[in-house]
């Protein structure tokens, strides 16, 4: 029998343990935080029914996960390096599981939301530190199967999180969306503590922070909050309150682009930033940022189109809708190990992020073929043709990215990279939900003005049913659209790929 490989690196987390247990330790929670950003949306109208609240109060009981979750993800590095990433991400755990609990006692919907800002900041710590530890635990020639693992708690968690919320909400009751935390979140808990080591190379760069004097960036986190919360907010509600055409958006939108900008420029020339967008210097680093930013607008943008699309247009329940995104989980969770192997062993991750970024954009554009007559297995084959390119996006991205960069920024650097994957999904969803309002308000426009009594339709025909046959047909028009634009963004995007370096060695990421 072959002795388990054990790891050889300074900075890993595995101590003397075989770094593949560790691996799947650290995904526990991981998968648990990402699971949980789409298992409550499904929720969210009988929470709403319970707490009293109306519909747009009921939204802020997403979007305040989603505030407090983009404060804490671009600072999720520093806080790592100097509380110690095991206990950092340990403290992360416990703050999920602890907020969860009181999300599903929660009486009121100031209660929900309080909870809700405890869970997101707890769930914005965990995928960055999980994705570090992998960096430093697994050698070169292994890292990108070792990101195979992670990309299966952010790929695959968000096609479960919709059938799994469904099932509980119509079976159970809502509380139990947050429940199912409680056990995972306690079996992470354990098994960190009792297995996760804390390098001594880590534990050196820590004392050497704190030896020269810790130098707060009061004023680069008071710029994060500002300028990512007040952005959060602007992508969660446009929409719902009417765009810039309310005051308060718009009030929002200049403190988001002032406090940002002015971010920028402070933490470049700051001795100790919060956020180090010096890293972003890094030419693998820079580019890879920017395509998984791509890869979150995509992923969760379609994530929403299709449950939504089931449900509004073609009457199926929470269930129903959530499983076409199930078979899209599976195809993922059968190609992920797969491209682990291939990625810089067989085929450079460049090529790989070029053919399916192209693949991407095939099945959106083949998704503009959709009608309302479609049968669920031609939406599951959708959503199975859109979701089986990620692992070749997802692993590459995550392997290359840390080419050239020094082992100690590795903290910083995944949390700029699962920073500008959640930006992305914020941004995908708010731009397919307002193109939907909007497209659909012309189509229906267009569509209206061709109803006369000489194309079929008598004079003593009935208006409320043609007016929902207009309506539903200016519906699926506009998600075609939305399938239209999110191809050709693929398309106009996948020669960046060409830009990233070679991956030395054959191997897919080193330093």
């Amino acid at each position: 029998m072959v002795a388990p490989a054990r790891p050889y690196l300074p900075r890993s987390a595995a101590g003397d343990r075989n770094p593949w247990l560790i691996a799947w330790v650290v995904s526990i929670a991981t998968f648990m935080e990402v699971l949980d950003i789409t298992i409550a949306n499904v929720a969210l109208r009988h929470i709403a029914g319970t707490l009293a609240a109306d519909q747009d109060e009921s939204t802020w009981i997403l979007t305040s996960y989603l505030v407090s979750n983009a404060i804490v993800l671009p600072i999720s590095g520093w806080l790592a390096n100097v509380l110690g990433r095991k206990r950092f991400y340990m403290i992360c755990v416990g703050l999920f599981t602890a907020s969860s609990l009181m999300c599903a006692m929660s009486t009121s919907l100031s209660m929900m939301v309080v909870a809700r800002v405890l869970q997101g900041a707890g769930g914005g710590g965990m995928a960055p530190t999980e994705q570090s530890i992998f960096a430093d635990t697994f050698p070169p020639e292994k890292r990108a199967q070792a990101f195979a693992l992670y990309g299966l708690t952010v790929v695959s968690a968000p096609a479960v999180g919709p059938v799994l919320g469904g099932w509980l909400t119509d079976n159970l009751s809502w509380h139990w969306v947050f429940l199912i935390n409680l056990p995972i979140g306690l079996l992470s808990l354990v098994l960190v503590g009792w297995l996760v080591t804390e390098p001594e190379a880590l534990r050196r760069d820590r004392r050497a922070l704190l030896d020269q004097g810790l130098n707060v960036d009061v004023f680069g986190f008071a710029l994060v909050v500002l300028g990512f919360g007040a952005l959060q907010i602007v992508l969660d509600r446009f929409e719902l309150d009417d765009g810039f055409a309310s005051h308060f958006i718009t009030t929002m939108s200049v403190i988001s682009g002032l406090s940002l900008a002015t971010l920028v420029a402070w933490e470049i020339r700051h001795p100790q930033p919060v956020v180090n967008i010096r890293l972003l210097r890094f030419r693998s680093l820079g580019i890879c940022c920017g395509l998984m930013f791509l890869v979150g607008f995509l992923l969760i943008s379609t994530t929403q189109l299709l449950p939504q699309l089931s449900q509004s247009l073609m009457g199926y329940d929470a269930t129903t809708a959530g499983m076409t995104l199930g078979f899209g989980g599976v195809a993922s969770f059968f190609l992920m190990p797969v491209v682990g192997v291939v990625t810089g062993r067989l085929v450079q991750p460049k090529w790989l992020i070029l053919m399916a970024t192209l693949g991407v954009s095939w099945s959106m554009l083949h998704a503009t073929r959709l009608d309302l007559d479609v049968s669920f297995w031609t939406m599951s084959f959708t959503r199975m043709s859109q979701v089986m390119w990620m692992p070749f996006l997802f692993i590459p991205i995550s392997a290359v990215s840390y080419v050239g960069l020094p082992p100690a920024s590795n903290n910083e650097a995944s949390a700029l990279i699962n920073l500008m994957r959640n930006l992305g999904g914020s941004f995908g969803v708010s731009f397919v939900t307002n193109l939907l309002e909007e497209r659909s308000q012309l189509h229906h426009a267009r569509l209206a003005e061709h109803i006369t009594a000489y194309n079929g339709f008598g004079w003593n025909t009935p208006l409320a049913p043609v007016d929902a046959m207009v309506q539903a047909q200016a519906f699926i028009m506009s998600y075609l659209d939305a399938f239209w634009l999110l191809g050709l963004l693929a398309l106009v995007v996948a020669p960046v790929a060409l830009l990233l370096p070679q991956a030395p060695n054959g191997a897919p990421a080193g330093h």
